[in-house]
């Protein structure tokens, strides 16, 4: 298997891996998004990315939405105003893996990302379990089962199937 199919399975059964994190996988195809641990030195307008870990939605907060973002760094705390909300309303409530770009706010010792734009970015997890081929005279590495079409598939369950399940969030209302 793959390092990809392995985390899809870890998290599958355990839902964590210890191997690596999916957002570490991802990130050479997240050249704007910034770690989370960075956010602290960050000004201005930023970009993160990472899986929804908790959507909360106080009604004390006059329809605010908070929602928990975590990368293989750490976690960012991102706040959504209702306009925003409203505008990217989708992304929001069923999104697993968001792209957000917004203005970083300080208030003491904890740094918030203020949401402008949310983007659902979810199917790529579907790319982690996606072959790579190993180049070199390793047997069995990279080791590939051939379909009569001819093409390449991993003896793992479909990564679409997969996606499904992983990496739910806890949705507090």
């Amino acid at each position: 298997m793959t390092l990809g199919q392995e985390v899809i399975e870890d998290y599958l059964s355990l839902r964590l891996s210890l191997r690596a994190h999916p957002v570490e996988l991802l990130r050479p195809k997240l050249p704007e998004s910034l770690p989370h641990d960075r956010l602290p030195m960050a000004k201005g307008r930023v970009t993160v990315t990472g899986l929804v870990i908790t959507r909360q939605r106080p009604g004390t907060a006059s329809g605010v939405i908070f929602l928990t973002l975590e990368d293989e760094t750490g976690v960012s705390n991102v706040v959504v105003w209702r306009k925003i909300y409203e505008t990217f309303r989708k992304a929001v409530i069923a999104g697993r893996l968001l792209r957000v770009t917004g203005r970083i706010e300080r208030e003491g010792q904890v740094t918030h990302l203020i949401a402008e734009q949310v983007e659902d970015i979810s199917p790529m997890l579907s790319t982690l379990a996606r072959p790579v081929m190993i180049d070199g005279d390793d047997e069995g590495v990279g080791e590939m089962q051939h379909t009569t079409g001819g093409g390449v598939r991993s003896s793992a369950r479909h990564p679409r199937e997969q996606a499904k399940k992983l990496f739910p969030s806890r949705d507090f209302h």
